[in-house]
Formats: C-alpha cells, structure tokens, sequence
C-alpha cells in the first residue's frame, strides 16, 4: 500500500466505523405502543392515584430508547422541532402555586432523534424547522415526571403543525418507522377540555360522557372516518371541545400506531370529579 492508499483509507475509516455502528442498531423485535395520554395541569402531580397509574403504565410498557412528543400546547406552522440540548422548561400555565413554577425535568437532549424526524419527515415532503431555544411544555413533562421520574429517557418535542386531522394523522404514519427503533412516539391532550363550563360542580355534564364514549367506542371499532369527522359526528363535540388542540395529538398518534392497531385503555375516569376525561390510550 502507498502512501496515497493508506491516506484515502484513514480518510475513509470516520464513515465505515459509522456504517458499521447503524448495522449494528438492533431493531425492536416488536415495534414500540404508541401513546396518546391526558396530561393535567401542574396539580396531577399533587394526585397519588393518577400519578401512580401513569407509572404503573409506564412500568408495563418496553423501555425507551427515547420519547417524542407532540403536545396540545406547542402549535405552530411548519413542524417545528424542538431543542435538542438542555434548556430550560417553559411554564405555560397561570394561577398556580409558586412551587409549580420551580418544578425540573432535566431529560437529556435527543440530537439523533432529531436527525431521523427530520430525514422522515423530508422522504414524506412534509416541512419543517427547527427551534433549538424551545424547552418542553407542561404537556410534555408533567405526565413524563409520573411516568420516567429519574428524566434519564432523551426528549424531543415537535409541534402540532395544523389542526386539520387528516394531516395530521400523515405527519404521524410519516413517523411510524421509529416505533421499529425503540422510540416512544407520544400524543399528549385531553379527550374532553372546556376550560370554561369545566369547573362547575354537580354532576358530569352530558356533552362529556358522551363524547368520551363515543371517542373510546370509534377508536374500538377502527372507524378512523368517523374520528377525522369528529367536529361533526362526536355527540358533545362542540361543547367538550370549544378548541381542537387538546384532542389533535390523538390523531398524530393513530397515524403512528396504524389505523387497526389494537386499541387498549389502560387510564379511564375523571380529573377530581370534573368534565376532564382522564381517559388516555395504547395504541399497538
């Protein structure tokens, strides 16, 4: 060998050590759930019993090689992608105790993720930017403190592009691949959220047990028609959701999960006696 041979072999061994690392990634014998969850406000994390259940579900699920989330409290046009290194968290919330406002969630930064969302999202034609400043909302940390409180699983967060659901369920089968690569893909909203007619009291208004079943009794029955209508075939619809942001996650993550994934409910029932359905789903 001479020595421009052994030069363009040197030069060369950067890209066979990485070729050989990505042959080496194992791929999940079977692909990971995919989760839409109701996430609360700050307060959940003052709830024992819904605290336990997120972690109880947390426990039966495959551990993650990492979390992406897409959160009812991040929308903006076109998908943005969110910070890949530490930085602070955002605390979109108003009127809670002082202490809500200290609350940590130091999860390490997804850089990979990021460049395979990107490379999935490009092969689709879907647009997207990046936000590097943009920390995690409360959509995305508070249920990931009851679910992986050691914050040792690497977070992405991406935004909700559109509330237009048949978009939105493409942006989700466009992730799908990373079900296959040990990632957890996360939709976080609320089946039912009337900030305005929720916290009366009495009994469970109607419009929310009515749009809560009708939601739990389409995704059984894989009539995802049905769902992309639900402004118009939800019983409630109207009242149980004056603004779509919450129930949207839902939709990105049916696209994740395939639209005849398994459907199981392992959280049902109301947020201290309130119309805010708790109801969060596995999909797969």
């Amino acid at each position: 060998m001479d020595r421009r041979d052994a030069l363009r072999t040197l030069a060369a061994l950067p890209f066979l050590a990485a070729c050989r690392d990505r042959k080496a990634e194992p791929m999940s014998a079977t692909p990971m759930p995919v989760l839409f969850l109701a996430h609360g406000a700050p307060p959940l994390l003052d709830d024992p019993a819904w605290m336990a259940e997120l972690a109880t579900w947390a426990k039966s699920l495959p551990a993650p090689k990492a979390v992406l989330m897409v959160s009812a409290h991040w929308e903006t046009r076109p998908l943005a992608i969110g910070a890949t290194t530490p930085v602070p968290l955002i605390y979109d919330f108003g009127g809670f105790p002082e202490r809500f406002y200290r609350l940590q969630y130091p999860s390490p930064g997804a850089p990979q993720l990021a460049a395979r969302v990107r490379e999935l999202l490009g092969a689709k034609a879907i647009a997207f930017a990046d936000e590097p400043r943009r920390g995690l909302d409360h959509g995305a940390y508070v249920p990931l403190m009851a679910m992986y409180p050691s914050a040792q699983v690497p977070v992405l967060q991406v935004s909700l592009p559109s509330e237009d659901p048949r978009l939105l369920l493409d942006v989700g089968a466009a992730l799908a691949p990373l079900r296959d690569e040990g990632v957890l893909i996360v939709g976080s909203g609320f089946i039912t959220h009337n900030m305005r007619l929720g916290f009366q009291d009495g009994p469970l208004p109607q419009w929310a047990t009515d749009f809560d079943q009708w939601t739990k009794e389409t995704l059984e029955r894989h009539d995802v028609d049905a769902l992309l209508d639900y402004r118009a075939k939800g019983p409630g619809a109207k009242i149980a959701l004056p603004t779509q942001e919450h129930f949207v996650p839902l939709l990105v993550a049916l696209g994740a999960a395939g639209t005849q994934a398994k459907v199981r409910f392992p959280i049902d029932g109301w947020w201290m006696g309130m119309p805010f359905t708790k109801r969060s789903v596995q999909l797969g």
